[in-house]
């Protein structure tokens, strides 16, 4: 435990982790998000001193309200943590994640376009087209493992076409996001090393060679009156490696799970292909995989509680989608859900970039599910592990049909 600040009054400390709290460390058959919606009867703000991977600990926003004051804040509420210095030993900053206002806008301005729906129904064709090819290599086995042998797959080929890379690297890049993710730290610290280098070697082939891709457009491109660094354009392509591949993916899991304790919910979207899209999104509520933590750049007080400069503020948003001040029966799972304020993308001026490509990938990774793959179930025998953490996951997704 980490030691808790002079600043902070007693009753307002609890002894809870994303990491090893009830329902965060791995288990099988568990429901992490589920875990959650119970601190909605305690404390809106509270210190978790425990809650920590780094030596801190840090407050925990509770509200979805309180949540949406904190994350548009970003003057008070920094996203410079230095997520790649801190395990790397050296600075890289992931950009626009852990760039504030306003320059921030300058590189998100930039990177919109990359991004937008037009640009993201541009990529559907390829991208539905390689989600029926993954499908239809599995399809006749009767089950599979579907972390690995479809949504890791699936998130990696939409990777390689946003990077304009050849399909033929999937594998490679399958092994770095296994280490990456799911590897000892070392492994990981070895995955993330490895990905910047192939960035920076990638940013100097783009900077001789140019294609129409992601990095051709960043190398070129100018921000602020000049044009962009080699740090700037690795960091901005290890960011989509780190935050574009364990979410995709786990949502996938995440999605496909609850359809397969479900038979009535996949019968009714087989019946109707056009509730996909609501489907999504209300699974988007119910099992976001990612929490937002922020560090107070400066001494602050919030509806009377004093939060210092340094400290760590966190906003879950698989709390803030069970709000019941938010959503009518906020634990039920309805697919049919209308006017879904959700936060799994965040709010703010850092709300995710990735969002449009993000939910077409889940859009197309259900539909074309469930068109070429009869009623699936989990497989007799087994369970999914989840756990918590940055990035909630789920593994060893046994399905069977």
């Amino acid at each position: 435990m980490s030691a808790i600040p002079v600043h902070v009054p007693p009753e307002l400390v609890r002894d809870f982790s994303y990491f090893t709290g009830p329902g965060m460390c791995p288990m099988r058959g568990g429901d992490p998000q589920g875990a959650l919606a119970g601190l909605h009867d305690g404390p809106p703000v509270f210190y978790a001193p425990n809650n920590t991977y780094d030596g801190y600990g840090t407050w925990v926003f509770v509200r979805a309200e309180d949540q949406r004051r904190v994350l548009q804040d970003a003057e008070t509420f920094s996203s410079h943590r230095r997520i790649f210095e801190k395990a790397l030993g050296y600075d890289l900053p992931t950009i626009p994640l852990e760039i504030d206002p306003p320059e921030h806008g300058a590189y998100r301005s930039l990177l919109n376009p990359l991004l937008s729906p037009r640009r993201v129904m541009a990529m559907e064709a390829a991208n539905r087209a390689r989600a029926i090819e993954l499908i239809e290599g599995l399809r006749d086995k009767g089950h599979c493992e579907v972390m690995e042998d479809f949504a890791f797959p699936f998130a990696v080929g939409v990777f390689l076409e946003f990077l304009g890379l050849p399909q033929s690297r999937r594998q490679e890049f399958l092994g770095w996001a296994d280490k990456q993710f799911h590897g000892t730290p070392e492994e990981r610290g070895e995955a993330i090393r490895t990905v910047i280098a192939f960035m920076g070697e990638l940013v100097e082939l783009r900077r001789r060679e140019p294609a129409d891709d992601f990095m051709t457009f960043v190398v070129q491109a100018q921000v602020n009156g000049r044009p962009m660094t080699d740090k700037e354009a690795i960091g901005m392509g290890a960011l989509l490696f780190v935050a574009g591949l364990d979410t995709v993916a786990a949502a996938i899991g995440f999605d496909f799970r609850y359809l397969a304790e479900h038979s009535e919910a996949q019968a009714r979207l087989r019946a109707d292909p056009s509730g996909v899209t609501l489907a999504v999104e209300e699974l988007l509520r119910a099992f976001p995989t990612v929490l937002m933590t922020r560090i107070a750049a400066r001494d602050t007080e919030y509806d009377g509680i004093v939060i210092k400069a340094g400290d760590r503020v966190s906003c879950p948003s698989m709390v803030a989608n069970r709000d019941p001040a938010e959503f009518t029966d906020p634990n039920r799972i309805d697919l049919s859900r209308e006017d879904n304020r959700h936060v799994a993308f965040a709010y703010g001026p850092h709300r995710c970039l990735g969002s449009h490509l993000a939910r077409r990938e889940l859009v197309i990774a259900m539909e074309e599910w469930l068109r070429l793959i009869p009623t699936f179930r989990i497989r007799e025998g087994t369970e999914p592990l989840t756990y918590g953490g940055h990035v909630f996951g789920i593994e060893d997704l046994q399905l069977e049909w």
